[in-house]
Parts: C-alpha cells; sequence; structure tokens
C-alpha cells in the first residue's frame, strides 16, 4: 500500500460530528489551525442524517456555538420563506430543521470561522487499532489513515488530537480504557441500571427486571426524513433481502391495539376484541396509548416543508430500532459497521413495506402508512434514505471523572444536581436509552428502553479527558456509565463539549502543557466569551449584563436555587454563605444581590 505523508496541525479532530466541527471553529477562532479527518463524503453527523428534532429538555441550559447553529437554522427558514412563514413557525426558533438545512449552517459555521484555519478532508478512514497510532510516551505524535478514494495511507500529526467519533475509535486506538454495556445497579446504585423492563416512561419496573450488569448496547436506527406530500415523496421499496417474518408480529399488535403504554397494562381481553371488531369494520384503533398508521412504526416530529423526523416509536414492540445486532458495533472494524448498515437499511425498508403492502394488515391501516414515503429532495444521491447510521452509545471512554446518574438528578428535592466548579457547560435532557434486545415473550415492553426525569446539570470538563494520555480530548465518546452516558449523548450537550475541546486544545498549543494541566479558569472565561452557559439560570439570559458574573459564582457556591433573583434584597443566610466563601463581612441590608456582587465581590 502506498504511504502518504501528510503536513502537521495544532489540531487534528477525527470524526466530522457536530461536536468534531464545533471543536474546530473553537480551535480556530483561537487561532490554531485544525483539520476535520471524515470517513463518509459528508460532515455533519445525525442533525444531517435525519435527526432534525433537537433532543433539549431546557433549551437555555445549552448555548454557545450550539446556539449559533440553531439560530442560523431560524435565519434560514426566515430569509427564505419570510418571518411569518409556516416554514418559520415550524422550525421552532430552528431547533427543528431539514438535513439540507442543517448542513449548509455547518458550512457556514466553518466558513465564518477564524482567525485559523479549518480544512475538512472527507473519506478518510480511521482504523481503531493500536498500530494506526504512533505514541512517544504518552503523548499521541501521528496518526495514519486510509484514503478510500486512492487507497493511499496518509500519516497526519499534531500538537493536540481530537476523538469526535461517536464509537471512541481514536481513544481506544491510543489505549484508553472504555467501558461497554450497562453497569448493575450495584455499582453506583443509579436508577435504571442494568436489565430492565418498564412500560414507557411512568414504569413500574415490571417483570424480568433484575437490574443486573450486562454486555448489552443500545439500539441503533436511522433517522428518516419523511413526508406526506405527493410531489415530493418517494415510494418505499421493498429490499432484496425482504424477509416478512421478521414483521409479521405488527398484524397482532395492530389487531390488538397492543402498546407499551402503561395505560394498556389496565385494558382487558373484552376491550382488546371489541378494538379487533372495529378496525376490522374499517375504524381506527380505541385502545389508550395505541397509535396509528405510520405512528405505529414511527415517532415522528414535525419539520419545515411538510417533512417529518421520524425516530424509532417507543410505544411499540417493533419499530425502526434493530437491537441486539448492533453490539459488535463499537469495537468492530469498519467491514463489519458497513454490513450491519445495509442490514439495518433493509431491515428499515422491509418494515415499512409491509406495513403499506402487506395484505394480512388491514387495508385502511395500509394506506395510512401509504400515504408517507421518502423525501427526494433530501439524500438526493441515496434516494432518499440517510447516509449515517444512528450509533446511539459506542464505547465510553474512561476519564478523570465518571459521569454518573447521580450528577444529572437533584442532590434534594426540587434543588440542583452536584454543581461542577470545572463545568464547561450546561446541559438537560432525561436519563434516556433505547432497548437492548428484541421483543420477547411475556414483557411488558423492551428490554433496557427507559426515561427518567432529571434537572439541568453541569458537565465537568474531565469528563473527556484522558487519565494517562497527554494530547487526547474526546468530546463525544465522553466519561460515563451507561445511564449517565444516556443524557450526555445528545448532540447539544456534544457540540457544546466539542467547543471546549477546541479553546482546551489551543490553551495546550500555546501554554505547552497536558490535557490534565490547562487554565480551567482561562477555559471557563473564553466560553463565557463566546456565549457558552456553565450553569442554567431560569432568570438569566446570555445577552444579560451579570451573566458572566453570575456564572463564575455560582460555580464557587454562591448561588445554589433555579434563579440568581439578582434584585431582591439579600437575606441574612445568603449573606452568610457569601461572607464564608469571600471570607469577608459583607453588610447585605438593604443591599440587592447585584449591587454587592458589583461593590464587594466582583472587586
Amino acid at each position: 500500500m502506498n504511504k502518504l505523508f501528510a503536513y502537521e496541525y495544532d489540531v487534528v479532530i477525527v470524526g466530522g460530528t457536530p461536536a468534531g466541527i464545533t471543536a474546530a471553529i473553537a480551535a480556530a477562532r483561537e487561532g490554531k489551525d485544525c483539520l476535520i479527518l471524515e470517513r463518509t463524503p459528508y460532515i455533519g453527523g445525525l442533525p444531517v442524517n435525519g435527526l432534525g428534532a433537537t433532543d433539549i429538555a431546557t433549551r437555555d441550559a445549552t448555548t454557545g456555538l450550539f446556539k449559533q447553529f440553531v439560530s442560523l437554522n431560524k435565519e434560514y427558514y426566515k430569509a427564505q420563506f419570510g418571518i411569518d412563514s409556516p416554514q418559520a413557525k415550524q422550525s421552532s426558533d430552528g431547533y427543528h430543521f431539514e438535513p439540507h438545512v442543517a448542513a449548509a449552517s455547518f458550512d457556514k459555521m466553518i466558513g465564518m470561522a477564524g482567525p485559523g484555519k479549518i480544512e475538512v478532508l472527507v473519506l478518510r478512514q480511521f482504523d481503531s487499532a493500536p498500530k494506526y497510532v504512533n505514541k512517544e510516551g504518552n503523548t499521541i505524535q501521528s496518526i495514519r489513515i486510509l484514503n478510500r478514494q486512492t487507497g493511499q495511507e496518509e500519516y497526519y500529526s499534531a500538537k493536540v488530537f481530537i476523538d469526535a467519533t461517536y464509537e471512541g475509535d481514536l481513544g481506544a486506538a491510543a489505549g484508553v480504557p472504555y467501558r461497554l454495556g450497562r453497569e448493575g445497579i450495584d455499582e453506583f446504585k443509579e436508577p435504571c441500571a442494568g436489565k430492565i423492563y418498564r412500560w414507557w416512561k411512568l414504569g413500574p419496573d415490571e417483570e424480568g427486571t433484575t437490574y443486573q450488569g450486562d454486555n448489552a448496547i443500545q439500539a441503533y436506527n436511522y433517522r428518516l426524513c419523511l413526508t406526506n406530500n405527493p410531489n415530493n415523496r418517494l415510494p418505499v421499496v421493498k429490499p432484496e433481502a425482504y424477509d416478512r417474518e421478521e414483521f409479521v408480529s405488527l398484524i397482532e399488535d395492530v389487531l390488538s391495539g397492543r402498546n407499551t403504554d402503561i395505560r394498556f397494562s389496565q385494558v382487558d381481553s373484552a376491550q382488546i376484541q371489541a378494538n379487533r371488531r372495529k378496525i376490522l369494520a374499517g375504524e381506527k384503533t380505541a385502545i389508550p396509548g395505541d397509535p396509528w398508521g405510520i405512528w405505529k412504526l414511527c415517532s415522528m416530529t414535525s419539520l419545515p416543508n411538510r417533512k417529518v423526523d421520524a425516530n424509532n416509536q417507543h410505544l411499540a414492540l417493533i419499530s425502526t430500532d434493530l437491537p441486539e445486532e448492533n453490539w459488535p458495533w463499537p469495537t468492530s472494524g469498519w467491514a463489519w459497521r458497513d454490513q450491519y448498515a445495509k442490514r439495518l437499511k433493509s431491515y428499515t425498508l422491509g418494515l415499512l413495506w409491509f406495513a403499506q403492502n402487506d395484505k394480512a394488515l388491514p387495508e385502511h391501516f395500509r394506506e395510512a402508512c401509504k400515504s408517507w414515503g421518502f423525501a427526494k429532495d433530501e439524500y438526493q444521491d441515496n434516494h432518499g434514505f440517510p447516509r449515517q447510521v444512528y450509533v446511539r452509545e459506542g464505547r465510553r471512554l474512561e476519564g478523570v471523572h465518571l459521569f454518573t446518574a447521580h450528577d444529572a438528578l437533584p442532590v434534594n428535592e426540587g434543588g440542583r444536581p452536584p454543581i461542577y466548579k470545572t463545568s464547561v457547560t450546561a446541559s438537560h435532557y432525561a436519563l434516556d436509552s433505547h432497548a437492548v434486545r428484541k421483543r420477547e415473550l411475556g414483557r411488558v415492553h423492551l428490554d433496557g428502553f427507559f426515561s427518567h426525569f432529571s434537572a439541568p446539570y453541569t458537565v465537568p470538563y474531565e469528563v473527556m479527558v484522558p487519565k494517562f494520555i497527554n494530547n487526547l480530548l474526546f468530546p463525544v465518546a465522553v466519561s460515563g456509565s451507561h445511564v449517565g452516558f444516556s443524557t450526555l449523548r445528545m448532540e447539544p450537550c456534544w457540540m457544546a463539549l466539542g467547543e471546549a475541546a477546541g479553546i482546551a486544545a489551543a490553551l495546550i498549543v500555546d501554554n505547552g502543557v497536558t490535557v490534565r494541566e490547562i487554565s480551567i479558569s482561562t477555559l471557563q472565561n473564553t466560553l463565557l466569551n463566546n456565549d457558552a452557559t456553565l450553569i442554567y439560570f431560569k432568570d438569566l439570559k446570555t445577552t444579560d449584563a451579570e451573566f458572566k458574573e453570575v456564572q463564575k459564582l455560582a460555580l464557587r457556591g454562591f448561588f445554589t436555587e433555579w434563579e440568581a433573583s439578582l434584585d431582591e434584597d439579600l437575606d441574612e443566610n445568603t449573606s452568610r454563605l457569601w461572607n464564608n466563601l469571600i471570607n469577608k463581612s459583607i453588610p447585605y441590608k438593604g443591599k440587592t444581590k447585584r449591587e454587592i456582587i458589583e461593590k464587594f465581590i466582583k472587586q
């Protein structure tokens, strides 16, 4: 095989995911020259491959470059269709977007970056094996990449490397230990840990639940961009490897109304038989929680221009997720991964084709499904089908801090989760995992599904910092338990961590230090100067004059509530807390928090 030696960069990023993009932009903003290496022909990860309904529970918790991405999406729809257009409204302030719009926003962000340069090379494959990483001691010197266009090997060296892959491929090859599968409840005493069968969202846990750990990986799928617009709809084509037996369980689910909503536990056999008669008479299901038509297969969120982001249907026992078969993905080579991607595509097409065409299903159900197809103006080189598998969880690389469910759960009722002084972003989504196993007889749901309440939390820098490697950061395959990772794994959080990784990389280059030796305060100040949020407050925006100061004070323990309440007078208890933190007495009576910060603390 031919070898091609390449130039050195300040920062080399493996993976053109959203986190990889934000890492490059943040490092370039600090004057560093960056290279993004992406295996596929396209950068942008899942947001440009169907994940158009942003997974975020509290929108103001995560800002910075993620918010810029959202704002660009919003501006696109306003400029293209008008401020009061249906498209602008359907974009939900830019949080809901079509795949091609996400791609354009990322391209624009890269184009605006600087003064450092960003180079993007696609069809560059990193194979996760130690022989492709050249190290001196605990420092990575260079990595070896396969150019998929030419077949040549290329070498890239850098002062800092960032693993932005969904799988943690570079970190593992560099020798960073990692976790796979699910921890048992005994390890961290987390809710939802281990083997679990739960009615969707509301529980309770049912027969078969043991909370034991195992090697199971949560399911992957394709996030489909579907439309019911006949002028922009491609039909679903029966795949070559179609196997009807994979999908026949859907027939009885449709007729019986079987679903995983807790309300189904109260449905008796008489109701099921009555529902069967209704459906066979041409009516829709009347069973509580039971979706109809294409919704029986997909959970769909509206996007602009009569499109939807079609995800797995969590209320169903058969949907677009394909559990079990993906378990080898995190540690397999690309040959295996490519075969699985083809298998998953065939399964997905087969499921949709079955629902639209199999005559054992009621005709009006089939017709309801047939009104939907792939948006033909998306992925035009792939017949409207997404180009990338949704890898929800790969390796979880072990870092200096291991994020568990307790880091996202309130310390006391109504309160905050633990506040980390080294926070590089706030974030918020439920503890959320998809299934790890296919349908099992007698179980109320698929093993592994859960959605558990969390509260806006802080993410410490150390979740992406290896214990021993000196010049590697990993903002995607972050350090966490399965349950802890289940909330960190959303693109807004990953994008924020990518931005922090880019700034940290610049600090490493500028100061000649390791990833564990950078100035956290400098990192945080740079993030704040670029409108990031390190800790969430209900009554503060990044545009508020006091925002940065309150952020820094809150991480030091000055504010423990959800509201900063800057215009309220400082009470005696808070005064005592603040006195202890700054080690001096503050004359608090008759003075607001804002006044005291300005006169006594800020100075």
